[in-house]
């Protein structure tokens, strides 16, 4: 199985800025995709960003200009470096990715989500 960890959630005061990390490990042979997603309590989990293999990225309208993704293929770590946070970034934060865990197998994973407070 290929797992997620997160770190890097907690709370911050509205302008500041938090970097959430989530590795992956396990049986992996190579990730296509890795991602972040969130969730507010009462709405339905929203897409962040993310970024391909080949360094692709895409944002919500809503983070752009201010959230940043990369990835550290070495480590098997996608990063979101949230900046100038707004009280209405307030979420569960998920780390997704999915690839192959061998040439014919693949995998979609999920971590456990990191909970991201922005106080006002």
């Amino acid at each position: 199985q290929v797992q997620l960890v997160e770190s890097g959630g907690g709370l911050v005061q509205a302008g500041g800025s938090l970097r959430l990390s989530c590795a992956a490990s396990g049986s992996i042979f190579r990730i296509n995709t890795m991602g972040w997603y969130r969730q507010a309590p009462g709405k339905q989990r929203e897409f962040v960003a993310g970024i391909t293999s080949d360094g692709n990225t895409n944002f919500a309208d809503s983070v752009k200009g201010r959230f940043t993704i990369s990835r550290d293929d070495a480590k098997y770590t996608v990063y979101l470096q949230m900046n100038s946070l707004k009280p209405e970034d307030t979420a569960v934060y998920y780390c997704s990715a999915d690839g192959w865990r061998s040439p014919l197998r693949r995998f979609d994973a999920w971590g456990q989500g990191t909970l991201v407070t922005v106080s006002s």
